[in-house]
């Protein structure tokens, strides 16, 4: 360290009161990787200090199915910020994802990926890759909300609102601005699923219109995946849902060189949750080879977020020019490599470098531009219920679809008629194709044959159903808001 950095880094130690922030050690190569990444922090001079809280593959099979023991959240609550190695979720037993868990019990909306490339020091097939993945982090399958309706049929359940939309499309644009970005590309499958990801693209569109220096586009999340595999340096800032988000993701992050050197941020009003985007990898644990860089740019971009700008700056150089003279843990290690070292060497090689800048590699700046976010109320619209889709399972005997359609048939009446049978969404009764393969899982419609029906109505539809020996296993009434329908056709309807 320069005297400089000394002198610096002791006047920020002493000139600002300490945060106290929550760091979980986490499993496999974890303990390692944080054990590194706060030599580093330590050595900055960055004001803080540590709580730890146990999560994740202890905990879980202590008892606490969640990965969490409830004193961790209040900790977590209590500093409102988290740095968090990762852990392991163990297989089976329906455990449920902890990072899944914290991202939504603690509000936290928006997960923030940055890639770059820094080759030619770490080997990339796309050496100008410089962008942003925004992800919306608490909706869509993410929910994991499944069922098993019958003996063939599985369901997940699939959910994006309003809020959730304006929330992270927003942040994307202000995140864009604030770092001065130039534009933001929206991606769904809204072809094929109008109304959720409909929805989110409706909600880009109408934000997008509030930031006219911004370019804005959209693009289908097969070719837009395909493009960020095969031309990542053709985006800028990338705002997508939950799932899509995860996965584009990890595709820029590999083009980029390494999954290993991501960090990633989890920001919502409240709490905040710094990682790697690796996993616990624990067939190297206990060996001192990982790679720390994933956590430590997810420290440097807690920093950021605490308004440390300069420290992390000086952190983030320290790492750029640490991989410019070729001192690479073995995952990154290729022509550029001047000596191979193991987790503990690799932070003692960026503590080494602090106040050092890159030659080659851009040098890091951040910013003290805030990224506020705020979600209007949806306004309330006039909904009216129209009809019910009943799910039924029928395996057993004559399970042709005119068999099916004919015997519901009988159950229309009081304002309620069959207008078609769907399995699998292909419509199959009436005049269904004989080619069209059959589950045990079958959807029936039934409308109203006027305006409107109560649900009283519908209620006593299942009841005529249920006295007629039909096994209704799911309904989903069907609604029209301000006189939009809104709900699906069928393929083939």
């Amino acid at each position: 360290m320069t005297d400089a950095l000394q002198t610096a880094a002791s006047t920020a130690a002493t000139s600002a009161d300490p945060t106290t922030i929550a760091v979980a050690h986490g499993d496999g190569i974890g303990p390692e990787i944080m054990e590194a990444t706060l030599r580093v922090l330590e050595a900055s001079g960055a004001p803080l200090r540590y709580e730890t809280v146990e999560v994740g593959e202890a905990v879980y099979k202590s008892g606490h199915t969640s990965g969490i023991a409830p004193e961790s959240w209040d900790t977590i609550r209590r500093h409102k910020v988290l740095l968090k190695a990762p852990i392991t979720t163990p297989q089976g037993g329906g455990y449920k994802s902890l990072n899944v868990t914290l991202r939504k019990s603690l509000g936290m909306f928006a997960n923030v990926r940055p890639v770059r490339s820094f080759a030619p020091y770490v080997a990339s097939p796309h050496p100008a890759i410089d962008l942003v993945i925004v992800r919306e982090n608490e909706e869509d399958t993410y929910a994991g909300i499944e069922h098993r309706q019958t003996t063939e049929v599985f369901q997940t359940l699939k959910l994006i609102t309003r809020p959730g939309s304006e929330a992270i499309v927003r942040y994307a644009f202000e995140y864009a601005r604030a770092h001065d970005r130039k534009r933001v590309t929206c991606m769904t499958k809204d072809n094929i699923m109008k109304l959720t990801d409909g929805l989110f693209h409706k909600v880009f569109d109408e934000i997008a219109a509030d930031y006219p220096e911004i370019e804005a586009d959209h693009k289908i999340i097969d070719i837009g995946a395909a493009l960020v595999g095969a031309r990542p340096d053709s985006f800028d800032v990338v705002v997508a849902p939950n799932l899509y988000g995860d996965i584009l993701s990890d595709i820029a992050a590999e083009a980029s060189g390494s999954v290993g050197l991501a960090g990633s941020a989890n920001v919502g009003t409240e709490v905040a949750m710094f990682e790697a985007v690796h996993g616990s990898a624990p067939d190297i644990a206990g060996q001192g080879i990982a790679n720390p860089s994933g956590l430590l740019r997810g420290a440097i971009m807690m920093l950021d977020h605490l308004n440390h700008d300069r420290i992390a700056e000086t952190i983030e150089n320290a790492w750029l020019k640490t991989l410019e003279d070729g001192i690479h843990t073995g995952d990154v290690a290729g022509e550029k490599t001047t000596e191979k070292v193991g987790t503990a060497a690799f932070a003692d090689a960026v503590i080494a470098r602090l106040g050092e800048t890159p030659a080659d590699l851009p040098a890091a700046h951040y910013t003290d531009a805030e990224v506020s976010v705020g979600v209007h109320p949806t306004p309330r619209v006039a909904k009216q219920l129209v009809g019910v889709d009943v799910f039924l399972d029928w395996a057993e005997g004559d399970r042709q679809p005119d068999t099916i359609g004919t015997a519901l048939q009988e159950q229309d009446g009081d304002g309620l008629r069959l207008k078609l049978i769907t399995n699998r969404g292909v419509k199959v009764f009436p005049d269904g194709l004989p080619e069209t393969f059959w589950t045990d899982h079958w959807r029936c419609r039934f409308v109203a044959t006027g305006d409107a029906v109560t649900p009283a109505q519908v209620v006593a539809l299942l009841g005529r159903l249920a006295e007629a020996g039909f096994d209704v296993i799911k309904t989903e009434n069907l609604y029209t808001f301000d006189g939009e329908r809104a709900y699906s056709l069928a393929q083939g309807e």
